[in-house]
């Protein structure tokens, strides 16, 4: 028997609003025709006032907590993964702590943008395998609208806001939770995905700034790769895996890296076309999905996987 980070509940959250493409080609020069060609992208929820970061994420937390049957008392440490915080300080794992009324606890976000939530687990998971707390609250949460340039249609079309959330607990298995993780960056590609703006250089938030083709040609190399790294870690073989639940990106990366690993695609959670690209929120959002829809059960072996701005990357094998 081994210390194992198991997922004992999950959660996600929306804004109210969703935007389809047919009414986001009223204010843009694009057409729903344009976007689902090229992204499989059908609708998104943008933020409206009074929806956040933190406050997507704590609907989220709360959902993940009701599942487990987890009161919000117990929880020991929350990971929260973003790149468009609440403030650029304090940490808006803070802010989601105080409004589920946790007085103590280890709180504090992780940034690696789409990658964020996968490195947030791996940081939640060594936490608890070192005793640090018995129950963790990882979360990916953000509202990229709010760093969109609206009139850039190659990007503006390709991004949602929402959160997704997992409670962890530590417990004592051979086979269950979080098996392995592997992560990886590499910023010598900054400038082929980024924001423009930042605390110490323009002291603006700034807009996000992609070049499409470069980007989807680095995922679809790194994705595979990792994820064959990380099945390695474990000793099982592609054809184990009952679910893959992809960063949220783009149907025709979801479907090239399905092929390079001879994946069955029927196996590949897709949820791109509701809610576009979250970003760190894609993954858990995406998990949620899958698991209150039935199709994933406990039991099975779930890899996720993510590729982001810097870029990062990093793929986990979970025995569900």
């Amino acid at each position: 028997m081994s210390r194992h980070s198991v997922i004992l509940g999950t959660g996600s959250a929306l804004p109210s609003k969703r935007v389809t493409n047919a009414e986001l080609a009223e204010r843009v020069d694009t057409s729903d025709e344009w976007i689902v060609a090229r992204t499989g992208i059908q609708a998104r929820h943008i933020a409206g006032d009074g929806e956040t970061t933190a406050s997507l994420a704590t609907e989220a937390a709360r959902k993940a907590l009701s599942e487990a049957g987890i009161s919000a008392a117990e929880v020991g440490l929350i990971v929260l993964a973003t790149a468009t915080p609440d403030q650029t300080f304090p940490a808006s794992a803070t802010k989601v702590q105080t409004a589920l009324g946790i007085d103590d606890c280890i709180a504090f976000d992780v940034a690696a943008v789409c990658t964020g939530f996968l490195y947030a687990l791996s940081v939640a998971d060594n936490m608890l395998k070192g005793g640090m707390a018995d129950y963790a609250l990882v979360i990916g949460s953000e509202t990229f609208s709010r760093i969109l340039d609206w009139e850039d249609r190659t990007t503006c079309v390709l991004f949602g806001d929402g959160a997704g959330a997992i409670l962890l607990k530590a417990e004592d298995t051979e086979d269950r939770g979080i098996l392995a993780t592997r992560l990886h960056a590499d910023g010598r590609h900054n400038d082929l995905l980024y924001v423009d703006g930042g605390v110490s250089t323009t002291g603006s938030v700034g807009k996000l700034r992609m070049k499409g083709k470069e980007v989807f040609r680095h995922a679809v190399v790194n994705l595979a790769n990792v994820l064959n790294e990380v099945l390695d870690a474990t000793g099982h073989k592609p054809e184990e895996v009952d679910w893959v639940v992809p960063h949220q990106a783009n149907k025709r990366i979801l479907d090239a890296t399905a092929k390079k690993l001879g994946l069955d695609p029927a196996r590949v959670v897709v949820t791109v076309d509701q809610h576009a690209n979250t970003s760190a929120a894609s993954v858990p959002l995406a998990l949620d999905v899958a698991v209150r829809d039935g199709r994933i059960k406990k039991g099975d072996l779930l890899v996720l996987e993510a590729m982001g701005g810097g870029f990062t990357w990093g793929a986990a094998v979970v025995r569900y």
